[in-house]
C-alpha cells in the first residue's frame, strides 16, 4: 500500500468517526429536548392546578397568613435569572476554547444557583405555615420544592461538566453535555419566573 493510499484511508476513517460523533450528539440532544418537553408538561399541569385551586377556593391562604414576603424571593429571582446570562458567557468562552474563562463563569453560575437554594431554605424556615396547611400550603411547597429540586439537579450537573473540563482534550470539539446543561438551566429559570408571578406577584 502506498503512502497516498494510507493517507486516504486515514482521512476516510477520520471523516467517518467525525460523522458518527456528530450523529451521536444529535441523537443525545434530541432525547434531551424530549425530556425538557415532558418536564414542561409536568410543570404546566402544576400551574393549571394552582390557578384552578386559587380561583375556586374560598379560604385560600392559611389562617393568620395575610400574604407572602416578596422582597427576599425577588432578590433570589434576580440572582437566578442573572445566572442564565452568566452561563451563556461560560458557553461562549468554551466556544473560543478558553477553558479558564469557561470554568470561572461556570463556577459563578453554580454559586448563583446555590445562593438561590440557600435563600429558598431560609424562606421556608421563616414561613408561618406548613405543607398540610390548606390548599395554598400544599401547592406552595409542592411547586417551590419541585422547582428547587430542579435547581439542585442543575447545580450538580454543572459540577460534573466543570470536572470534565479538567480532562485533557475532553472539550476540544465542544461538548453536548455543556449545551444540554445550559439549556436545562435556562428552562429552570423560565419556570421560576412563571412561579414567581403566580405565587408572589398574584397574591
Amino acid at each position: 500500500m502506498s503512502s497516498i493510499d494510507l493517507d486516504q484511508n486515514l482521512n476516510t476513517g477520520a471523516t467517518v468517526h467525525a460523522t458518527e460523533h456528530h450523529e451521536e450528539g444529535e441523537h443525545r440532544m434530541f432525547g434531551f429536548i424530549i425530556f425538557l418537553i415532558s418536564e414542561s408538561v409536568i410543570f404546566l399541569s402544576f400551574f393549571v392546578g394552582y390557578i384552578v385551586y386559587k380561583t375556586s377556593a374560598t379560604d385560600w391562604l392559611p389562617a393568620g397568613v395575610e400574604g407572602l414576603e416578596v422582597r427576599e424571593p425577588f432578590i433570589n429571582t434576580i440572582v437566578l435569572v442573572s445566572s442564565s446570562f452568566v452561563i451563556y458567557f461560560a458557553e461562549r468562552f468554551l466556544h473560543k476554547e478558553n477553558l479558564w474563562g469557561f470554568r470561572a463563569f461556570w463556577l459563578l453560575t453554580m454559586a448563583m444557583g446555590s445562593f438561590f437554594l440557600y435563600g429558598q431554605a431560609v424562606e421556608w424556615q421563616g414561613l408561618e405555615f406548613g405543607f398540610t396547611d390548606g390548599l395554598f400550603g400544599g401547592t406552595f411547597y409542592l411547586l417551590t420544592g419541585f422547582h428547587g429540586l430542579h435547581v439542585l439537579t442543575g447545580v450538580l450537573l454543572q459540577g460534573v461538566m466543570l470536572g470534565r473540563s479538567f480532562i485533557p482534550g475532553n472539550y476540544d470539539d465542544g461538548e453536548v453535555g455543556v449545551v444540554a446543561t445550559s439549556l436545562f438551566w435556562h428552562f429552570v429559570d423560565v419556570i421560576w419566573i412563571i412561579l414567581f408571578i403566580l405565587i408572589y406577584v398574584w397574591q
